[in-house]
């Protein structure tokens, strides 16, 4: 191996590492993408898991919401990262000033993976702390652990879909399509009200709904607390949905990709 290849090899981490500080660091200066992460799953909790917990008689609300809430504030996170970050670097040249550079192209997507985790874990604990406080919820130390790892991990496939949304979408666009897809689908997905409260049109709809997959991995998370276990769905059923879903979303992805590589190349 030459001297210039170790070289490279060695620098490869620190060209990871750097492009997720700075995805983080980009992240946390936008008020547009901060604000919206953290006030509203925390103002959706005041309002709905701490002021009506004893009015939600033997169904314990302020404990089902910190599992569906903090989905959605995932969710969320991911979905606004990849989708409008995506589509605005490519309205301003930077996709294909990278693809000139010898950077790795995985550099790009893991930095802002790694950033939309990073948020979205923050978003989590800052829920948690709200709802042991404020909230009341008791939860042993292994659920919430459990619960704050099936909550992260979940950015992976809404991600990959925010991936597929920004490859395809202007930077103008991207905010109003993703907010298109992503309002109603956690609503009827479960994540703002049990699915039991709605009608048996949307609970048919939800099976087909990436968010009501991950929405009830995190409820399983907190088991029979509040006499309220989810609709029972297998875990394993879950995460072979989200993952057949997340190889759909980055196929579209790379469809979008080479659809521009073409333009500017072919």
């Amino acid at each position: 191996m030459s001297a210039q290849t170790m070289t490279s090899t060695r620098s490869l981490p620190r060209i990871y590492a750097l492009e997720a500080r700075y995805e983080l660091l980009k992240l946390v200066r936008m008020p547009a993408y901060m604000v919206p992460l953290l006030t509203f799953p925390l103002v959706f909790y005041l309002l709905f898991g701490v002021a009506m917990r004893h009015m939600s008689g033997p169904f314990d609300i302020a404990t089902y919401l910190v599992a569906t809430y903090g989905a959605f504030g995932v969710m969320n996170a991911a979905l606004f990262g990849f989708g409008v970050g995506t589509a605005v670097e490519r309205g301003q040249g930077w996709m294909l000033f990278k693809r000139a550079t010898p950077m790795p192209p995985l550099a790009w997507l893991t930095g802002k993976l790694a950033a939309c985790m990073l948020c979205g874990a923050l978003m989590v604990a800052c829920l948690f702390t709200l709802a042991a406080t404020l909230g009341g919820v008791r939860l042993g130390l292994g659920q919430w652990l459990s619960l704050a790892g099936v909550l992260v991990a979940g950015a992976l496939p809404f991600a990959a879909f925010g991936l597929a949304i920004g490859s395809w979408a202007g930077p103008n666009s991207a905010p109003a399509v993703i907010n298109l897809l992503a309002l109603p689908m956690a609503f009827a997905s479960g994540m703002w009200f049990p699915l039991q409260m709605l009608p048996g049109a949307i609970r048919k709809i939800a099976l087909f709904l990436p968010a009501y997959h991950f929405a009830q991995l995190a409820i399983g998370r907190i088991g029979k607390v509040g006499g309220f276990t989810g609709t029972g769905e297998p875990a394993a059923q879950g995460v072979a949905f989200l993952a057949v879903f997340s190889a759909v979303a980055l196929f579209v992805a790379w469809k979008g990709y080479r659809r521009d590589e073409g333009k500017t190349f072919g």
